[in-house]
């Protein structure tokens, strides 16, 4: 069975805007998309109101959906465009839906000018449980945004896209996170800016005689480790112009700060569960609230 690259859709702005790039990221992969609408049963004494009858709900769903289709295969000729209607709880069809999925793409409330994402609980709980990459887009995401600018610095969806950035952690570089990069650089054309962040070494708070050179030894030889860790990646990916980026410093901060002006932020979420449940990491849980590109978590053991 032909995987599909899916978007959940209720009829927000942010969902629309969801489906709009997932329609993008469908046509550079050469697969159908597939727009899942989830219907909540309402309550029998809800379902009997005269102006929220179960036919005009399920009037209502039906067209979202439809109309949306529609929509997206004018402005997306070369893409194939197929509809599901799902019952139940959102968060857990959503989540059903991902597993069998390329990718699930969500929309979320952007915080403007701020920057970032709103994330809400449907969309926390689909990006901590399911066990394919999700995307995250922001509600005023435009094609143009993914890309630079023109010569004389105006948005522009005809120019190059801009780079790919993936947050490494070079103690345990997981394959399906590289590859997921690697493969998204690739279909963009686009270059790979992959960081990596590693802990200020406890002499720096003392200050003693002799810590510039031994920074300077860490900063080497962090560089050198990622260099290592990606030397087979660049052999297997010789067309992506990759670029190295080791930093001491906070993970999370580090990371936001090399997303800005990117097309597209990776992030990896390791696939278990505590006593409080399954959760997406401190590291993910900041590009998502700090960020305003796409942000992909894709998880991994």
């Amino acid at each position: 069975m032909t995987r599909t690259v899916t978007v959940g859709l209720d009829g927000s702005p942010e969902s629309r805007a969801a489906a709009e790039w997932a329609a993008r990221e469908a046509q550079l992969r050469g697969l159908p998309l597939k727009i899942v609408h989830v219907f909540e049963p309402l309550p029998a004494h809800v379902a009997r109101a005269p102006l929220l009858g179960a036919e005009t709900v399920q009037q209502w769903t039906e067209e979202v959906p439809r109309e949306a289709a529609a929509g997206l295969r004018l402005r997306h000729p070369g893409v194939e465009v197929l509809t599901d209607r799902l019952s139940g709880n959102p968060a857990q069809a959503l989540t059903e839906a991902a597993d069998v999925a390329e990718l699930m793409v969500l929309g979320s409330r952007g915080f403007g000018a701020v920057g970032g994402f709103a994330v809400g609980s449907v969309s926390l709980a689909v990006l901590a449980h399911a066990e394919r990459p999700v995307v995250l887009v922001r509600a005023e995401e435009q094609a143009a945004d993914e890309h630079k600018t023109d010569p004389v610095g105006i948005p522009s969806a005809a120019t190059p896209f801009r780079p790919v950035v993936l947050g490494l952690d070079t103690a345990s570089p997981d394959e399906t996170l590289l590859e997921f990069a690697f493969d998204s650089a690739v279909r963009r054309n686009a270059s790979l800016r992959v960081v990596h962040a590693w802990p200020e070494p406890p002499t720096a708070f003392y200050r003693f005689y002799g810590d510039a050179e031994l920074y300077g030894t860490l900063v080497h030889e962090q560089a050198k480790v990622l260099t290592e860790v990606l030397r087979s990646w660049r052999q297997k990916f010789p067309g992506v112009e990759v670029i190295e980026s080791s930093r001491c410093g906070s993970a999370a901060q580090v990371l936001v700060d090399a997303a800005r002006e990117s097309s597209l932020v990776v992030v990896g979420r390791r696939i278990r569960t505590s006593p409080l449940g399954a959760h997406i990491g401190h590291v993910a849980h900041a590009v998502l609230h700090h960020v305003v590109a796409p942000v992909a978590v894709v998880p991994h053991d």
